[in-house]
C-alpha cells in the first residue's frame, strides 16, 4: 500500500483543514495517509509521496514550510512531492497568479525538488483570529472545495501510478 505524508504549515488552521480533506480523498483512493504539522515532521522514511500545504504570508510560504523544505531537501529531491498554497482572498486571475508566483519563488530556493503537482487555493480571513489592523478586514472564505477535490484527485492519480510501478 502506498504511504502518503501530508504536511501542513498554517497560522490559523485553514491549511490543516484542506490537508485533512486531501487525505480523506487520497485514502478513499486506497493509500495510507498521515497528516502532520510541518513543525512536527521529522522522518520521511517509509513514505512514497509527500504533500505539503502552506499558507502564504507577506509573499512567502509559512516559515515552518520553508524550514521543512530546507531540512528535508535531499530526501525530497528523490521522491514525488505535491504542493499547495492558500492565500488569495479572492480567486480572481491576478490574485491567483500573484500567489502562484510567490509559491514558485519559495520552491525555487529548494534545489532539485520538482513537485509533481502544484496548486493555489483561496484563503480564509477570520477577523476574530487576527490582530490589529487585520482584524478590521471583512470575513471571507475563498476556498473552492470542488477545485481542492479535483487537485486531490490529481494527487491520488500519482498514488495510483506509484502502486502500478511497484
Amino acid at each position: 500500500m502506498t504511504q502518503v505524508l501530508i504536511i501542513h504549515a498554517s497560522k490559523y488552521g485553514s491549511v490543516e483543514e484542506v490537508a485533512r480533506y486531501v487525505a480523506w480523498i487520497v485514502r478513499d483512493d486506497g493509500a495510507a495517509c498521515d497528516v502532520v504539522a510541518a513543525r512536527d515532521a521529522v522522518d520521511l522514511e517509509g513514505y512514497d509521496l509527500i504533500v505539503l500545504g502552506t499558507g502564504l504570508y507577506m509573499g512567502r510560504p509559512h516559515r515552518d514550510a520553508r524550514r521543512f523544505l530546507h531540512r528535508h531537501q535531499n530526501v525530497l529531491a528523490t521522491m514525488p512531492v505535491a504542493v499547495y498554497a492558500m492565500g488569495p482572498a479572492t480567486m480572481d486571475e491576478h490574485a491567483v497568479a500573484s500567489s502562484l508566483e510567490q509559491l514558485e519563488r519559495g520552491l525555487a530556493s529548494v534545489h532539485d525538488v520538482s513537485p509533481v503537482a502544484v496548486s493555489v487555493f483561496g484563503g480564509v480571513v477570520d477577523p476574530a483570529r487576527l490582530h490589529f489592523p487585520f482584524n478590521r478586514m471583512p470575513p471571507s472564505d475563498a476556498r473552492d472545495w470542488d477545485a481542492i477535490a479535483a487537485w486531490a484527485d490529481e494527487v491520488a492519480g500519482h498514488v495510483r501510478r506509484l502502486d502500478i510501478s511497484v
